[in-house]
């Protein structure tokens, strides 16, 4: 071991005072408040911790200061870009704040995401951004009234709390109108669980659009996951109708159930849009480098990160002048090659 420094082998503030000579105080004060100590003393301290190699333990500081300068984001699914976009948004405004940033991913499982809950409660964060399994999970709320500032991203929220989101009944409405103003009228919209919100919105504007039109068929092909995988799936299913009950079009909630079901549309040698028409959503970056660049409906996904992180920065540094805001932003269609206008 190293003389001056203690057995664990990180030097502490002591190893720090006995190097320098001077009190334990006197080092926390170089630290924290320099002005106090001589300039003598200060270079003396200065020393010893170049010396020495010591860090300062940032973390304890700040836990003893009643939190840490951290932020969290409970992602929903990590795996889906869209999530990486919202989060770029988030680090950019806690980079803005001199903030870390913590991920975690729910992976769409209600128990991971309350077990992630419980961890940063115990680890005092600043705030928790949460893209939720389940909105109404009450351990939410909980933690939102035990003094943890918590704003809802990608979901909509009560008056209780703060929320950033886009309008998905206005999305889903968009992207069903697009189909039957292309000429379709069996229409599938692929995705699921329904129990997710995001996903049971998009419905709701699917069937509004459906129901201005008397001779549409809309069918619902529930997904157990929102990925590339259940995409494929959901393209073996329409494949497999009769030819007269098979859609013409598809509306998938989001891009990779999109990308999938294109994906098993080329392999069972089915034509896009041709033989079928597909609407994605959230316009990933990957929707427009597709085979057949994929008709979207966008999202503005870092402003929807960045916009939440700053609801929540406000809570966190001005709770007593924070009033809580449900932001909600508008989608917008971005038409490309995977649909096109159907001959009559």
């Amino acid at each position: 071991m190293t003389a001056g420094t203690s057995p664990r082998g990180a030097p502490s503030m002591k190893d720090v005072a006995l190097r320098a000579g001077v009190s334990l105080g006197t080092v926390s004060n170089v630290l924290n408040r320099p002005e106090l100590v001589s300039e003598r003393t200060r270079q003396r301290v200065q020393a010893a911790i170049v010396e020495l190699g010591f860090v300062r333990n940032e973390s304890a500081r700040q836990l003893r200061g009643g939190g840490s300068r951290t932020l969290a984001y409970v992602v929903l699914d990590t795996s889906n870009p869209f999530f990486t976009d919202v989060a770029e948004g988030v680090q950019e405004a806690a980079d803005g704040a001199g903030l870390a940033l913590f991920l975690c991913n729910s992976a769409e499982d209600s128990t991971r995401q309350a077990s992630f809950l419980d961890l940063l409660e115990q680890q005092r964060v600043e705030g928790v951004l949460i893209t939720p399994v389940d909105a109404a999970d009450p351990r939410i709320t909980a933690l939102a009234g035990r003094g943890t500032p918590v704003v809802i991203v990608d979901r909509g929220a009560g008056p209780e709390g703060c929320s950033v989101t886009v309008d998905d009944v206005l999305g889903g409405d968009l992207a069903v109108t697009h189909l039957l103003e292309t000429g379709h009228r069996r229409i599938a919209f692929v995705g699921g669980p329904r129990a997710i919100g995001q996903v049971a919105d998009r419905i709701t504007g699917s069937e509004k659009a459906a129901a201005r039109a008397p001779d549409a068929d809309l069918v619902i092909l529930e997904t157990a996951a929102l990925n590339v995988a259940e995409g494929r799936r959901a393209g073996e299913r329409i494949a497999g109708m009769p030819a007269a009950r098979r859609p013409t079009a598809a509306f998938c909630a989001n891009d990779l159930l999109a990308l999938g079901l294109l994906q098993q549309m080329v392999r069972l040698g089915l034509r896009v849009p041709d033989d079928l028409a597909i609407v994605g959503y959230d316009d990933i970056e990957f929707a427009e480098a597709a085979a057949v660049p994929l008709t979207s409906v966008s999202q503005p996904r870092q402003l929807l990160g960045r916009t939440a992180a700053e609801l929540l920065l406000e809570e966190a540094r001005a709770p007593e002048q924070h009033r809580h805001q449900q932001v909600v932003f508008a989608p917008e269609l971005v038409v490309r090659a995977s649909t096109r206008l159907r001959p009559p």
